[in-house]
């Protein structure tokens, strides 16, 4: 069975950085899509950055674009998003999925985290 968790998630100021964790168990090759996405309160959940292992393919959120970093350590089944120059409108949960396909064509979500907080205080 595979399971995600996520870390790293807390209260920063504006401006402030924060790098979230994705610890992946239970898959037996690396040729899997990870995803980040987040949930504001009152709002529906939406994407914000992509890695695919099958085309080295990445994709970010036009918002974050040039603020935050996705990238994954296949040896530690572990995906990282480093978040920089936060914005008190990146207050959401932020929950990470995987699954299969591209960061560029088709994807589906089959596994996602528990969701962690995190809060940009203005």
């Amino acid at each position: 069975e595979v399971q995600l968790v996520e870390s790293g998630g807390g209260l920063v100021q504006a401006g402030g950085s924060l790098r979230l964790s994705c610890a992946a168990d239970g898959f037996t090759s690396d040729d899997y899509v990870i995803g980040w996405f987040r949930q504001a309160p009152g709002k529906e959940r939406e994407g914000v950055s992509c890695a695919s292992s099958m085309d080295s393919s990445t994709w970010y959120k036009d918002s974050v674009k040039g603020r935050f970093t996705i990238s994954r350590d296949n040896a530690k089944s572990t995906a990282y998003l480093q978040m920089d120059g936060l914005e008190s409108e990146d207050t959401a949960v932020y929950y990470c999925a995987a699954g299969v396909g591209t960061c560029s064509g088709y994807q589906r979500w089959d596994y996602w985290g528990q969701g962690t907080q995190v809060t940009v205080s203005s």
